[in-house]
């Protein structure tokens, strides 16, 4: 298995330093980057399976920068930052960051939550219950460009999360999903309490829907246990 790589995109030198350091300690190769540019030339020169950005960068922001990650197949995102207030770490997550710490953060806590992240990444093309495209109510999910494509052939680019959890649906149409299986397959990791992760995500996948004018409500929510998938998966 390959060494993953991981980009620490962060202003703050000492923080930027300590993240290198715990990342590198745990066995990772390890890039640095003070804001956007630094940040698009490592990518232009190295394969990045995570990238984890503090928001608050000079030049772009973090908010800004993650649009243009996101347009990359297979990169995790991480959001670590000061902000820890609902509406920016709600804009996060909707942007596509894959998880979102706030400092001061716990060193276990952070390698646990990217550990899981990159399991999920550098695995992402190994699953076998779906072939590479599947169409479902006159749309299509491409798994090798991670697409959402409309019955009118518009194209939506789908953070992981929001790949994985369509993914997910489809392999089980019908069925209720309950949200700790939906965290689960997305990022990893265990649903904790007052994590908005997965209706957040439910949010974007509906939003893309809704694109078509006969709009079908494909996802319903199930109240108290979770989300329902009730399109008709080609076979």
């Amino acid at each position: 298995m390959q060494t993953p790589n991981i980009l620490i995109v962060e202003d703050e030198v000492v923080t930027r330093t300590t993240l290198k350091s715990l990342f590198e300690a745990e066995g990772y190769e390890v890039y640095e980057a003070e804001n956007g540019e630094e940040m698009h030339n490592i990518f232009a020169e190295h394969t990045i399976n995570l990238v984890i950005m503090d928001i608050n960068l000079p030049g772009k922001n973090g908010l800004i920068l993650a649009r243009e990650v996101r347009d990359r197949k297979n990169v995790g995102l991480i959001f670590l930052t000061g902000r820890d207030n609902d509406v920016d770490r709600i804009l996060g997550l909707e942007i596509g960051a894959d998880d979102y710490l706030t400092k001061p953060f716990n060193p276990r806590e952070l390698t646990i939550r990217a550990r899981n992240l990159l399991a999920r990444t550098l695995n992402s093309n190994e699953d076998d219950d779906l072939p590479s495209k599947v169409s479902f109510n006159g749309w299509t999910l491409d798994g090798d460009s991670r697409s959402l494509i409309s019955p009118s052939a518009q194209e939506f680019r789908l953070p992981r999360s929001e790949f994985r959890a369509l993914h997910l649906f489809l392999r089980h149409p019908g069925k209720i999903l309950t949200r700790e299986q939906l965290i689960m397959e997305m990022t990893g990791r265990e649903l904790r309490p007052n994590d908005r992760t997965v209706d957040v995500t439910i949010r974007r996948i509906r939003k893309h829907f809704e694109s078509e004018p006969s709009a079908e409500e494909l996802i319903v929510t199930v109240h108290g246990e979770g989300y329902r998938f009730c399109g008709a998966v080609d076979a």
